[in-house]
């Protein structure tokens, strides 16, 4: 976590550099498109001070008031990070569509493009750092604010490739032109990343996640577990919560189940990658779950068995026994 800490407070630092860059080479050009990259630099950096506020809070021990710790504030800072592109890229449309009633010539377009080239290139670099640390560490806003960079770098070599147009054909009216394309960009980025952030803030189900856990429990299913099903994932920031009901042999002792959930909850802690909190609810089997159980010396089997169910999300998300 403390790593993470590190990684965004160098990205915020080289952030306002950048920042400072992208106005100055809009002073030398005086072009629209420069200024709407400079523009949304100040996002960058509001949400990159956010993201690490985030970041500190979301660190905090699980207490009595969030006995699930402290990690959604990361999906409502990247929904924050959303909302400010949003904005940005609706400015950047609305300035630009002013700027066709205005008539203005570029300057010094060449330095621009050298600037712009820069500050695109530190941009990829670092939004590539975010997202690898992010995926790594499990940390929604690293991710985001790196596919935030990442956006904006798009968006700049688009801003270049129109500014090297202009310069070479001199027809100014482009800048305004590329302005509102890149600011529709900045739009839907900013539009995803809400998106994204409601949903897990509702605790929409991560489709991914749960495939991933299923395949944990199918390479490395042990015979007393019979059933898994209503089986539910949701996301605190970095770490997961995981429920599901576990089908066992009713005859074992509860020690003996105890220590079947106990195994279930080491083996998805061991191979997830990542740190889950795990709530299992044992079920008793009951006599319709003997064509599935692969039980071979069952001591009390009442009817033959006939097929083994390979677990998947039709079979484990709802809130029904196998049989």
């Amino acid at each position: 976590m403390f790593a993470n800490h590190r990684v965004m407070k160098i990205v915020l630092l080289v952030g306002i550099i950048l920042m400072i860059l992208k106005f100055v080479a809009w002073y030398i050009t005086k072009s629209n498109a420069i200024l709407t990259d400079a523009l949304e630099s100040i996002i960058n950096v509001v949400a990159g001070g956010f993201a690490l506020y985030s970041l500190n809070y979301a660190s905090k021990p699980k207490d009595a008031n969030h006995p699930y710790g402290h990690g959604k504030i990361e999906f409502f800072s990247a929904g924050i990070e959303g909302s400010l592109i949003f904005i940005a890229g609706l400015s950047m449309v609305i300035m630009a569509i002013y700027g066709f009633f205005q008539k203005k010539e570029l300057e010094s377009l060449d330095i621009g493009i050298l600037l712009s080239l820069f500050t695109a290139a530190a941009n990829f670099i670092m939004g590539r750092v975010l997202i690898r640390q992010g995926t790594k560490m499990h940390s929604a806003t690293l991710v985001a604010d790196g596919k935030h960079l990442i956006s904006d770098v798009i968006s700049s070599i688009g801003m270049i490739v129109g500014l090297l147009i202009i310069y070479f054909t001199g027809r100014f009216w482009i800048d305004n032109v590329l302005t509102i394309l890149l600011g529709a960009w900045i739009i839907i980025t900013g539009f995803l990343l809400v998106r994204e952030s409601v949903a897990n803030l509702l605790d929409e189900t991560d489709l991914k996640a749960v495939e991933s856990i299923v395949e944990i429990l199918n390479k490395n299913r042990r015979e007393n577990w019979i059933d898994v099903h209503n089986l539910r994932l949701l996301k605190y920031g970095a770490h997961l919560h995981m429920d599901c009901h576990l089908t066992l042999p009713y005859y074992l002792t509860l020690e003996q189940s105890h220590d079947e959930i106990t195994k279930l909850e080491t083996l998805v802690n061991e191979k997830a990658g990542k740190e889950v909190e795990l709530f299992i609810h044992a079920d008793p089997c009951v006599p319709e779950s003997c064509p599935v159980c692969t039980i071979h010396s069952c001591p009390v089997r009442k009817k033959p068995f006939n097929k083994k169910i390979e677990w998947n999300l039709s079979s484990v998300l709802p809130d029904k026994k196998h049989s």
